[in-house]
């Protein structure tokens, strides 16, 4: 073993930028579309395998729902949850903050409760088994109406303990934040926090309306940032974390290769970043995958790797003792191995 995977394997993690059903491996799909009897497309795990070669958004998204059809019951959903988790575990991540669509699964006839008891229990199971803290992120998707996103914020309020926050997710170019402007505002007078993508595909005044239309403690993804430097001092100054996926944004061509990433510049600018794995089933890989591919195509050091680790638990919404713990267990990993 590398010492950069050995140092990456032993790091306390916390994973803020997670699509739940983009976990859904091609083993469980099979696995799930047989018990349920969902008739798709492919007939062998190495078919779907193959079918995960796709070069742009939208090409991921149609395949992502696709898969989607085959989670029916609760039991799929702490399933689906349950192997993301167990994956977690054996890679040291200590904090889960997770996204989940109920549109994806409302939208075809699945009940709102079925979705969030299933992954909740598991999380709730998670937690007391495994050791993972965890929070619970419902996002609305930005390719349907507002009047869509409204009704899955009502079909969410009876679940209001079991949710930290509200996001923004799905196709961004065309979609901007303001388009959501009234139901956040409505999710933020419900007490919730916010959250949404930006920055990724869309530009960087996408971001400026997440900050000032929905009022958002962070930014998923983030990367275009740097086009704009007034948009790069507000979000230093503000310490807005930003949740970068790199294997993501390359799979996506967001980027070419890990060396033209920029999260080293965005680091030696200042703020806040941390590395998540997004859709780690079809970008190929899960957190460590992540840390170890940015930190080799990058040539980033123990100090750096390690900074981003701690950014992952300060722009949680963990409290401030239990992000302190884990700071401190950070710091006294990268002095052994510097």
């Amino acid at each position: 073993m590398s010492r950069n995977l050995e140092f990456i394997q032993e790091l306390p993690k916390a994973e803020l930028h997670l699509h739940i059903e983009g976990s859904l491996g091609p083993e469980l799909m099979f696995t799930l579309a047989k018990r349920n009897k969902v008739e798709i497309k492919f007939t062998s795990v190495e078919e779907i395998h193959l079918a995960y070669n796709f070069s742009n958004l939208q090409d991921f998204l149609d395949i992502y729902y696709a898969g989607a059809s085959v989670l029916i019951n609760e039991q799929d959903f702490y399933d689906l949850t349950w192997d993301y988790l167990e994956k977690c575990s054996r890679e040291n991540v200590k904090h889960v903050e997770i996204f989940f669509d109920p549109q994806t699964h409302t939208d075809r006839g699945i009940a709102f409760k079925t979705v969030i008891d299933g992954i909740h229990n598991a999380l709730s199971d998670g937690e007391s088994k495994l050791g993972i803290s965890f929070k619970l992120i419902m996002c609305f998707l930005r390719h349907l109406d507002e009047e869509s996103a409204f009704k899955t914020l009502e079909e969410s309020l009876p679940f209001k303990d079991k949710i930290a926050a509200v996001g923004l997710d799905s196709s961004e170019v065309g979609h901007p934040p303001s388009k959501f402007k009234n139901v956040f505002r409505k999710s933020l007078e419900e007490g919730f926090l916010t959250v949404a993508h930006a920055g990724e595909e869309g530009p960087p005044e996408y971001i400026w309306e997440a900050l000032d239309l929905l009022k958002v403690s962070r930014i998923d993804h983030g990367v275009r940032a740097l086009e704009d430097d007034k948009l790069v001092a507000r979000l230093v100054k503000e310490q807005i974390p930003l949740t970068v996926c790199p294997l993501s944004n390359i799979k996506l061509c967001v980027f070419k290769e890990m060396k033209d990433h920029n999260i080293g510049e965005l680091l030696k600018n200042g703020l806040s970043i941390s590395i998540n794995s997004d859709d780690p089933a079809y970008f190929g890989g899960y957190l460590n995958q992540n840390y170890l591919e940015t930190m080799n195509g990058l040539n980033l050091t123990f100090e750096e790797i390690g900074a981003i680790a701690k950014f992952s638990f300060k722009g949680s919404f963990l409290t401030s003792d239990l992000i302190d713990n884990h700071l401190k267990e950070i710091d006294h990993l990268v002095n052994k191995y510097s």
